[in-house]
C-alpha cells in the first residue's frame, strides 16, 4: 500500500479523464512505471488512478487519452496540486449550471485559445504587410533585389534572438506575460516601420529586428500555456486552430495591404497593423491567465476537467539542457523544424514578388492571389486536427499520428513546388502554390504539437530551440534567395 501510494504522490498530475472502472484491479510498481514510458506502452492496457486505487480499461477514448498522454524527456515529475486534492475534491462550489449565464458557460479553455489565435492573426498580419509595402518602397527609396533581401531578413536577427529566451521565460514566468509583453513590442515595432524606413536604411534594419524580438517569443509563450489549458484529447484541435490565426493573418494582411496602399500609401499599413495590438492587449489583461489555477472566474468543473488532463501545471525553477539536447526526439524536432522553415519563410517573403515579377499580376492581384495558399492552409490546419485528435480517439498511437501528419506537410509540398519549374500557365501555378501550402498545413498535427507530447513542462523551451533552426533556415533562405534572383 505504501509503494503504491508513494507512486501516485510521485506522479501527481493525473494521466486520464476520470472514470468510474467497476472492478479495482493492483499492479506492482513495476508495472506501473511501465505506464510512463512510451516504449512499453503498447505491451499492457491503459492503466488508470482514481482515489488511491489503480483501473484498467481496454476501450475506446479513454484508451486513446491514455496513449496520447505526454512523457517527460527530463524524467522529473509535474510539480502540480497532489493527485487526491483534485480527484477528491468536492464539487460544492454552488455552482448550478442552469443559474450560469450561457456566456459564462463558454469553456475558457477557448477562450484562451481564440486569444492566442487573435494574437498570431495580429502577428502575420504585421509581419507579411512588408511583403506587399516593400515594391513600392522598393521603387521610392532604389533599392536593388539584395537590398530587399537584407531588409525582408532583417526581422529574422531579433527573431532568432528570443526563440530560446522566450521559451525560458515562459517556462519560468508564465505565458500570459511574455505574450502579452510580445505583443505589444512588435506592435510598436511596427508602427515605427515607416519613419525608420525614411530615416535610412539602418535605422529599418534595426526596426525589423525589434520587430522579430517581439514575434520571436510568441510561439513558445503559447505553448507554454496552452500545455496549462488544454486537455491532451483537445491538443491538436487547439494548436491547429490557433496555428491558422497564423494563416488568416497572413490572409487579412496580403488582401487589404494593397488596399491600403492605393488609398492612403504604404505608410499607412504599419500604422494601422500596428495600432491594433492595444486592443489585444487590453482584453488579454482582463480575460488571460498563465494557468487554470490563477483564474478566479474559471468554473470548478471545467478547472478539474483541465488539471486531471492536462500535465505541465506550475513553471518550472531550472531548465535539464543536458538531458534535453541528449534526447533524439529532441534533435528530431530541430531538423524537422529547419527543413520545414526553410521554404515556408521563402514562400512567406517572396510570394508576392514572384507573382508581381515573374507572373506579371499588378500590385493588387499579386497580394490578392497571394491569399489563396494561406487560406488552404487555414482550413487544412484544423482539418488535420480534426483528423489527428479522431485518429488518437480511436486508439492510434499519438507517434504514429504524428509521423503520418508531417509526412503529408513534407512531401506534399516537395510534390507541388517541383511542378512550378515547368509550368507556364499562371492559373495552374496559383493552384501548385496552395496546393503546396495546404499540404504543408498538416504539420500543425506533426511536429508543432509534438514538443507538447514529450516535454510538456518544457514545450516552450523545446519550442525555442526547434524553432531557432527554423529561423536559421528562414534567415539563410530569405537572403539567399534575393542573392540568387540578382545573380
Amino acid at each position: 500500500m505504501n509503494a503504491r501510494a508513494s507512486l501516485l504522490s510521485f506522479y501527481s498530475a493525473p494521466k486520464t479523464h476520470l472514470i468510474n472502472a467497476p472492478k479495482a484491479a493492483f499492479h506492482s510498481r513495476s508495472r506501473l512505471l511501465l505506464q510512463f514510458c512510451p516504449c512499453q506502452r503498447a505491451r499492457f492496457p491503459p492503466i488508470y488512478a482514481r482515489n488511491g486505487f489503480i483501473w484498467r480499461r481496454r476501450i475506446g477514448r479513454v484508451a486513446a487519452d491514455v496513449k496520447s498522454e505526454p512523457y517527460d524527456i527530463a524524467e522529473s515529475p509535474p510539480e502540480s496540486v497532489q493527485f487526491g486534492k483534485v480527484i477528491l475534491a468536492d464539487d460544492d462550489g454552488g455552482d448550478d449550471a442552469s443559474a450560469v449565464p450561457w456566456w459564462e458557460q463558454f469553456p475558457k479553455r477557448w477562450v484562451i485559445v481564440l486569444l492566442c489565435f487573435s494574437a498570431f492573426l495580429l502577428c502575420n498580419m504585421d509581419r507579411v504587410n512588408m511583403s506587399i509595402a516593400i515594391l513600392p518602397m522598393a521603387s521610392e527609396f532604389h533599392w536593388s533585389p539584395t537590398t530587399v533581401g537584407l531588409i525582408q531578413s532583417s526581422f529574422f536577427w531579433g527573431y532568432l534572438l528570443t526563440q530560446v529566451a522566450g521559451g525560458i521565460w515562459a517556462d519560468t514566468v508564465g505565458g500570459k506575460s511574455v505574450l502579452g509583453f510580445g505583443v505589444v513590442w512588435w506592435s510598436i515595432a511596427t508602427a515605427l516601420t515607416p519613419i525608420a524606413a525614411k530615416l535610412g536604411l539602418p535605422f529599418l534594419l534595426v526596426v525589423r529586428a525589434f520587430m522579430g524580438i517581439g514575434e520571436g517569443v510568441a510561439m513558445p509563450a503559447m505553448n507554454n500555456i496552452l500545455s496549462k489549458w488544454v486537455p491532451v484529447s483537445e491538443r491538436s484541435r487547439s494548436l491547429a486552430f490557433v496555428y491558422s490565426g497564423m494563416y488568416l493573418g497572413s490572409v487579412t494582411g496580403l488582401a487589404f495591404s494593397p488596399m491600403l496602399i492605393h488609398k492612403f500609401g504604404w505608410p499607412s499599413v504599419f500604422y494601422s497593423f500596428g495600432s491594433l495590438g492595444t486592443v489585444w492587449f487590453s482584453l488579454w489583461l482582463s480575460k488571460a491567465h498563465s494557468s487554470p489555477r490563477e483564474d478566479p472566474e474559471l468554473l470548478p468543473q471545467e478547472k478539474k476537467l483541465i488539471l486531471c488532463n492536462c500535465t505541465s501545471k506550475e513553471p518550472v525553477k531550472s531548465i535539464p539542457w543536458r538531458l534535453i539536447l541528449s534526447k533524439s526526439p529532441v534533435w528530431a524536432l530541430i531538423v524537422s523544424h529547419f527543413c520545414h522553415n526553410w521554404g515556408t519563410f521563402i514562400l512567406l517573403t517572396w510570394m508576392p514578388t514572384y507573382y508581381h515579377q515573374v507572373l506579371k499580376f499588378n500590385l493588387t492581384e499579386s497580394g490578392l492571389l497571394s491569399v489563396l495558399p494561406w487560406l488552404t492552409m487555414a482550413f487544412s490546419a484544423n482539418l488535420g486536427g480534426w483528423i489527428a485528435d479522431t485518429l488518437v480517439s480511436r486508439g492510434v498511437s499519438v507517434t504514429m499520428v504524428r509521423k503520418v501528419m508531417q509526412t503529408i506537410g513534407f512531401l506534399g509540398p516537395a510534390f507541388f513546388l517541383t511542378q512550378l519549374s515547368h509550368i507556364d500557365s499562371p492559373a495552374m501555378a496559383v493552384l501548385c502554390m496552395a496546393c503546396s501550402q495546404g499540404t504543408d498545413a498538416f504539420s500543425q498535427s506533426g511536429l508543432y504539437s509534438n514538443h507538447l507530447d514529450i516535454a510538456p513542462r518544457y514545450s516552450g523551451v523545446l519550442l525555442g530551440l526547434s524553432n531557432t533552426a527554423g529561423v536559421l533556415a528562414g534567415v539563410l533562405g530569405t537572403a539567399a534567395t534575393g542573392y540568387i534572383l540578382q545573380h
